[in-house]
């Protein structure tokens, strides 16, 4: 299964030639019905519909459609009716006029003070504008949504594949970074196990052969096992590579994987901060700072993937 980003665009228009309705204008009118659906990250499905009141009562099985086909983002789906310039300037009929002119007169018989209609005003009541939600069906519109749908599931699959190639990317550097510091793990305990010899030597030379007090021994001796066990970060390089393991396996998989990664990218940056709070030394810290770059890389991509 595909990695889906959230992020994507697509759009599709179809044409329609319906000859007039009796009454109205002679010509035909062509029209156009457009439809567009945009998406962007966010925590859930996220529907907004913008469309034209002839068209209002689609939203329904739209909002269906969508929820059958997206899971999560930002989702903006917008349908358009639009028609050429000849449609919009199309005459109306004598018939028309003459039934327009009947009913401003009985308007005005019993509103005196009524504005005459406009030239503009007949022609919109003509029904002479360019486009006209009965060009269409319901199943032709529905049609439409499922075109534009399949074209926006494959941008998201595109950009999903190359989010999921980039985080792999990542991975691969964190992997040799975590390579770099397992050596250094035991070199830094025999450096703490030496300083404790160097410094019990020290305190034996002060002690111009006396015997050292038995507390004195048994604290130093157990200073030196806490320190030796707090710079050993080998339990979270272990889990460190067991948390890439997961991100490879969720990425070979795909579908549904955004909040999964998202809490194994948390997961992450909180063992590299341990790895760097556990550093007795410059390397080990210039390797935790460069793992936490590349985790941060890796959250701002993985907020676009669904």
């Amino acid at each position: 299964m595909a990695v889906y980003s959230m992020t994507g665009y697509a759009s599709a228009q179809c044409a329609s030639s319906a000859a007039a309705a009796d009454g109205a204008a002679k010509p035909h009118t062509s029209a156009r019905l457009g439809l567009e659906i945009r998406s962007v990250n966010s925590r859930f499905l996220d529907l907004a519909f913008r469309l034209p009141e002839e068209l209002r009562h689609v939203e329904p099985a739209l909002r269906e459609r969508v929820n059958a086909r997206l899971k999560r983002g930002k989702v903006e789906l917008r349908l358009t009716l639009e028609g050429d310039a000849s449609a919009a300037l199309a005459e109306p009929t004598p018939r028309l006029l003459q039934r327009l002119d009947a009913v401003q007169d009985s308007v005005r018989s019993w509103l005196p003070l009524a504005a005459p209609l406009s030239v503009a005003e007949v022609m919109r009541l003509a029904g002479t504008q360019s486009s006209s939600a009965q060009d269409w069906t319901d199943g032709q519109v529905l049609e439409l949504v499922d075109q534009v749908l399949a074209g926006l599931l494959e941008a998201r699959s595109r950009e999903g594949a190359r989010l999921g190639v980039m985080l792999l990317e990542r991975v691969a550097q964190l992997r040799a970074l975590a390579q770099q510091a397992l050596p250094l793990i035991p070199m830094l305990v025999e450096q703490q196990r030496q300083r404790f010899v160097d410094r019990w030597k020290d305190a034996m030379a002060l002690t111009d052969g006396a015997t050292l007090p038995e507390a004195a021994r048994d604290r130093a001796l157990t200073e030196a096992t806490a320190f030796a066990i707090r710079i050993d970060v080998a339990e979270e390089l272990t889990r460190l590579n067991s948390h890439f393991d997961e991100v490879e396996r969720l990425i070979g998989k795909g579908g549904e994987i955004g909040k999964r990664l998202d809490f194994l990218i948390q997961e992450l940056h909180r063992e590299a901060n341990t790895l760097g709070s556990k550093s007795a030394t410059l390397e080990m810290t210039h390797i935790s700072v460069d793992m936490k770059v590349l985790i941060e890389q890796m959250r701002e991509q993985v907020q676009n993937i669904e």
